[in-house]
């Protein structure tokens, strides 16, 4: 069964994502990135401190608005599918772009379902508490909260591979691919 994505070209030029999707891509990076820092910062103060529960409840917090954007992510891209690559972007790249953007989104979705089953068991009546006195519903199967760590190391490297292709693509290889995401633009070079 052939994949659109990686089978469809867009000719010799790239054409750009749509100014929703490309809001949606650069607020899901930062939000990444603080949820990265957080994840680690919170467990460097002792359990039982103010400080480790407000990283915490501060962790929770962006994991939920990560699972919302993604989903709206989803949506938009359901709507408005992404734009194909260019001709000259050899197949295997396409193939890889397209199977490490699917995983990042099922790790976009994946890391705060399995978040939410390890809060779990200190929820109370079935929510626990984000910041500014909000609560959000846990998923009530604890054993799944074992794999977040797992996949928040997953999700670390699959983030830098992605920045690293980006930077390729842009200051190496160049080429009209490295155009389809601003800022990046199209180069001379490929």
């Amino acid at each position: 069964m052939a994949d659109y994505m990686v089978e469809e070209t867009s000719g010799a030029r790239a054409i750009r994502y749509g100014n929703l999707a490309v809001a949606i891509h650069w607020l899901s990076a930062a939000l990444i990135l603080t949820q990265i820092y957080l994840g680690f910062a919170f467990g460097n103060f002792p359990k039982g401190s103010a400080e480790r529960a407000e990283l915490f409840t501060a962790h929770k917090t962006v994991g939920v608005v990560i699972l919302l954007l993604a989903l709206t992510r989803l949506a938009v891209r359901l709507i408005d599918a992404p734009p194909p690559y260019p001709a000259h972007f050899p197949k295997w790249e396409r193939r890889v772009a397209v199977w490490s953007h699917r995983t990042l989104y099922f790790l976009m979705i994946a890391l705060p379902v399995t978040g939410l089953a390890a809060v779990s068991k200190g929820a109370n009546g079935g929510m626990t508490e984000l910041a500014g006195g909000t609560w959000f519903p846990v998923v009530p199967i604890p054993a799944l909260g074992g794999a977040h760590e797992v996949l928040a190391f997953a999700m670390i490297g699959l983030l830098g591979l992605h920045i690293l292709a980006a930077l390729k693509n842009q200051f190496v290889t160049g080429g009209p691919v490295a155009g389809r995401m601003p800022p990046f633009r199209a180069t001379d070079k490929g």
